[in-house]
């Protein structure tokens, strides 16, 4: 299949989320990325539920070789120089000055290769009041205002994944790809910082944009209740979906599958402002409507009177809705450590073709006589 990014290596020294997901992605498009690891232990998301291969780990290091090395120590400084030299990028998300503590700072690595495009992930960025706070997910998700977009008003809890990780990861991508487009016309590398805390304010854009817009401080239900978004629990117990918007032929849409037509007259509802006023009493009326059949004889209406839908699967499902099997969105390799190893594949298609080739994540070290034997053909030959 395409690989963009056969050409290019990547050096990770990430450990958690941010800095290996921002090389795993770069890894889906075919980069060479080499996960450069503590000795004995890892990545420390590799232990998170026992043992050196969680879930967690797994999440987020397929398509990667690993090496072992302890780069506090001359000789594993010295093999980190050496990936360095042959690199084209590298990523690391230390809190700031612990990367210069392993000899893996960016004044350091850039006098061994000056084309190197260096990219530095944090919490709360290289300098300010907070930069040597420790972040995880939720602090950058609670620091950028997201996390009261999805936390109940009442009984408040952290409700669901690592958003905060995950986007930053993203966003670090998209600029070491954009930083490796203007080396190819200048030639010289660049130094990337990217913070959690200023990826999840970008992520959260449209909170910002309403209340500098028009003074709206956003909550958990401001933007369902604009776009009539709504969830329902059906006879079977299971969920489904349903997004309306604003043209009105969704709305006649709904009435019309879930036998509700007279509600078209009721001033409540009868506008679009108005049932965005009065959301809550439609779900009130519409809720034991859903109970009464399973979640399929709702999605047959719903399809039939072309109303946007979608079944709200748990992640036992989606992947084997008729959809997602006919785009392959679910793909698997043999493992050493699972047998199998399955996985999502990457989002994009080029020239129409998915890519469909996984390698699974690396056991600690896995590569790395592969990787030292490379370097001293390197040796040899210059």
């Amino acid at each position: 299949m395409v690989k963009i990014l056969k050409n290019i290596r990547v050096i990770e020294l990430g450990t958690y989320i941010t800095g290996p997901a921002a090389a795993m992605h770069l890894a889906d498009l075919g980069a060479d990325v080499i996960k450069v690891e503590r000795p004995g232990s890892g990545d420390p998301f590799r232990a998170f539920k026992g043992g050196l291969y969680s879930p967690h780990y797994q999440t987020y290091n397929r398509n990667k070789r690993s090496i072992a090395l302890d780069t506090a120590e001359p000789e594993g400084r010295a093999l980190l120089h050496e990936l360095i030299a042959g690199a084209d990028v590298f990523i690391q998300n230390f809190r700031p000055g612990v990367a210069e503590k392993l000899g893996a700072g960016e004044a350091e690595l850039r006098a061994v290769n000056p084309r190197l495009i260096y990219c530095a992930i944090s919490g709360f960025g290289p300098t300010g009041p907070a930069r040597d706070r420790p972040a995880f997910d939720t602090v950058a998700q609670a620091a950028s205002g997201y996390l009261r977009l999805l936390t109940p008003p009442t009984n408040p809890r952290v409700i669901g994944p690592a958003i905060a990780d995950a986007v930053t990861g993203q966003y670090a991508a998209m600029a070491v790809l954009a930083a490796l487009v203007e080396r190819g016309e200048t030639g010289q590398g660049r130094r990337i910082d990217i913070s959690m805390l200023e990826a999840m304010c970008h992520f959260n854009l449209d909170s910002f944009t309403h209340y500098y817009s028009v003074g709206e401080v956003m909550g958990p239900l401001s933007r369902p209740v604009v776009s009539q978004s709504y969830t329902f629990e059906c006879a079977d117990g299971k969920w489904v979906a349903i997004h309306m918007s604003s043209p009105p032929k969704f709305w006649e849409g709904l009435l019309e599958a879930t036998g509700q037509t007279h509600l078209a007259t009721d001033p409540r509802f009868a506008e679009r402002l108005e049932r965005i006023k009065h959301q809550t009493e439609l779900i009130e009326i519409l809720a034991p409507v859903f109970r009464t059949k399973p979640r399929d004889a709702w999605c047959a209406a719903l399809a039939a009177a072309e109303v946007p839908y979608s079944p709200a699967y748990d992640s036992d499902e989606a992947l084997e809705d008729p959809q997602a099997r006919h785009l392959q969105i679910k793909v698997s390799a043999p493992s050493s450590e699972l047998g199998t190893f399955t996985t999502v594949r990457p989002p994009y298609n080029f020239d129409g073709a998915p890519e469909l080739g996984v390698r699974p994540p690396p056991v600690l070290d896995e590569h790395g006589a592969e990787i030292r034997a490379e370097l001293e053909a390197r040796r040899q030959a210059g």
